[in-house]
Formats: structure tokens, C-alpha cells, sequence
């Protein structure tokens, strides 16, 4: 007699869609709300990847000197992102946080939908160059769209203290598209950092604090270095 077959696995679908609703709405009322708001919830988001990040730093890193130097490098690689979207206008962070999610939906598709080589499987298996092209090309899009509408209400309304971003290098839609093809980059090399760093550490996610997500270090790793890279742009407009 055959042994019964184990149920089948129950999806986590619907949890996953929950959290991610769940989690725009607060990102979004944060962000709609402003001022105090929005840096407090930035602040807290950065507070919670730094711990995550503190977490597998001491499983990769035992000895204490090591690890308090890391988690110094750590500490400095997610202050500056806080920083940096803290200082963006509301408008300039949304096109930032859209960028990166039109990176890891191009990604994902292409990739899904193309596969081909891997670009470093050791780290993680299920990204390949195709991916990453899609990923490119999707930011780039959508960088060009962006800065073309902003650019566009920003001659409309005759300029203002919130529109000095729209310097020479990103006035035409082609360098547009080259900066968010960079900056999509930086968004997947964010990535591979963070699931190199969970592969030192011997775990899938950095956390359990979002169900179905994994940890809030999970949720934007690929925007650290973006946020970063577009404050630094935002102080030299």
C-alpha cells in the first residue's frame, strides 16, 4: 500500500497581499500626511532595518570588534538613506520609491518570462541578466515619464522652491531614461548585498516582522543605495 500523499501546501498569497496592502496604506498616509509624519515614519523604517541588519551582522561576525565595525559601516549605509529621503520633496520620493518597485517588477517578469544565465547564482539563484535588462528598462521608463511630467507641471506653475530638481543633465527624456536605467542598478546591486549578506548569515530573511514578507530590510534593500544616490543629485541641483 502506497503512503497517502501530503496535503497540498497552503498558499501564502492571500497573507502576502494583505501585508503589502497594508504596508502602502502606512507608507501612503505617512507620506500624504507629511512633515513630522513622513520623517517619523522614514526614521522608524530606517531604526527597523538597522536592527535587522545588527541581526545578521552577528551571526556572520561573532568576534565583537568585527561586528562593532560592521554594524558602524551599517549604521552609516542606512543613516545616509534616511537622510537622503527625509530630504526629498514628497514628489522627488515618490518617483524614488517608484523606480525602485518598476525595477523589481521588470525584473521579475523578464526574467520569469525570458530566464537565461544568472548573474550570480552562489548569492541568489533566481536573478539572471535578462532580469536585470528588464529591470532597466522599466526604470527607465518610468524615470522618463516622471521627470517628464514634473518637469512639465513645473514650467506650468512657473517654477518653485520644490522644482530646482530639474536640472540640465535630466532635461530631455533620453538622459532621463540613462539615469533610471543607473539608478535600477544600484536598486539590484542593493539587493544582491542584502541576500549576500543572508547567505553569510544562514537565513532567508532578514526577519519575521512582516508575514509573508520577511523583514522590513527585505522590503527595501534595492532602495538604500537608490535613495542615497537621488539625495546626493537632490543637494546638487
Amino acid at each position: 500500500m502506497s503512503d497517502p500523499l501530503p496535503p497540498p501546501r497552503k498558499s501564502d498569497l492571500p497573507v502576502r497581499a494583505a501585508s503589502a496592502v497594508a504596508m502602502l496604506a502606512v507608507a501612503g498616509t505617512a507620506l500624504w500626511l507629511g512633515g513630522v509624519w513622513k520623517t517619523g515614519f522614514i526614521a522608524l523604517v530606517g531604526v527597523a532595518v538597522l536592527a535587522e541588519f545588527a541581526l545578521l551582522l552577528r551571526k556572520i561576525l561573532p568576534n565583537p570588534a568585527f561586528f562593532a565595525a560592521a554594524l558602524i559601516g551599517a549604521a552609516v549605509y542606512v543613516g545616509l538613506a534616511v537622510l537622503a529621503l527625509i530630504g526629498l520633496p514628497t514628489i522627488m520620493l515618490v518617483l524614488v520609491l517608484g523606480l525602485v518597485i518598476a525595477t523589481d517588477t521588470g525584473a521579475y517578469f523578464t526574467g520569469r518570462a525570458i530566464g537565461g544565465p544568472k548573474i550570480a547564482p552562489s548569492i541568489s539563484p533566481s536573478k539572471t541578466w535578462a532580469g536585470l535588462l528588464g529591470g532597466m528598462a522599466a526604470a527607465a521608463l518610468w524615470t522618463a515619464f516622471g521627470l517628464g511630467m514634473i518637469s512639465a507641471a513645473a514650467i506650468a506653475l512657473g517654477g518653485g522652491s520644490d522644482t530646482h530638481f530639474v536640472v540640465v543633465p535630466l532635461r530631455t527624456a533620453g538622459l532621463s531614461a540613462l539615469a533610471g536605467a543607473g539608478l535600477a542598478i544600484a536598486a539590484q546591486a542593493g539587493d544582491f548585498f542584502e541576500s549576500w549578506l543572508k547567505r553569510r548569515a544562514g537565513v532567508k530573511d532578514s526577519s519575521r516582522l512582516i508575514p509573508g514578507h520577511g523583514g522590513v530590510f527585505d522590503r527595501v534593500d534595492g532602495l538604500l543605495p537608490v535613495a542615497i544616490i537621488a539625495g546626493w543629485l537632490w543637494q546638487l541641483a
